[in-house]
């Protein structure tokens, strides 16, 4: 629940942000002044591009919840106990004994979005964040296409 509130918290920031920006953007580009309408319009463009990575990293949330929540429905979650901090995180030499199980899994089943999800959990508890958010991707990606395939037949 934490988690959902910081990302309250900075979606609300940024709207701060984005809405001061454009209010700037707008006082250059009216002030007819050559370098005051570039840098308004450069004043607006990097707000869109905000709201554009906003967006796409609040939809990626949504996705990973929801597909872990179908995980855990169907029984399929990691059921290895590991060690945690008080933080909540899980102690990386545990998340590291079990990276390899999960990592032939998907070697195993190239195509299965549940693998890719479980591989994802696996580099999060080994603090790898960035493959974590990959393999994540992955899976939804291919929970996507298998449910596209399953509606065309």
């Amino acid at each position: 629940m934490s988690a959902r509130i910081g990302v309250v918290v900075m979606a609300v920031a940024l709207a701060l942000y984005i809405v001061l920006v454009g209010q700037r953007a707008v006082l250059l580009v009216a002030s007819g002044e050559p370098i005051g309408v570039a840098m308004g319009v450069a004043l607006i463009v990097l707000p869109l591009i905000a709201v554009w990575a906003l967006g796409r990293e609040l939809w990626f949330g949504v996705r990973a919840e929801q597909l872990g929540r179908r995980l855990e429905q169907e029984g399929g979650l990691p059921t290895e106990s590991v060690a945690v901090r008080p933080s909540g995180s899980v102690v990386r030499a545990d998340g590291d004994a079990l990276f390899p199980a999960y990592r032939a899994d998907v070697e195993e089943h190239p195509d299965d979005w549940a693998a890719w999800y479980r591989l994802g959990l696996a580099y999060d508890g080994a603090g790898d964040r960035r493959r974590a958010r990959s393999a994540i991707r992955r899976a939804i990606a291919l929970e996507k296409s298998g449910r596209k395939g399953a509606h065309g037949r």
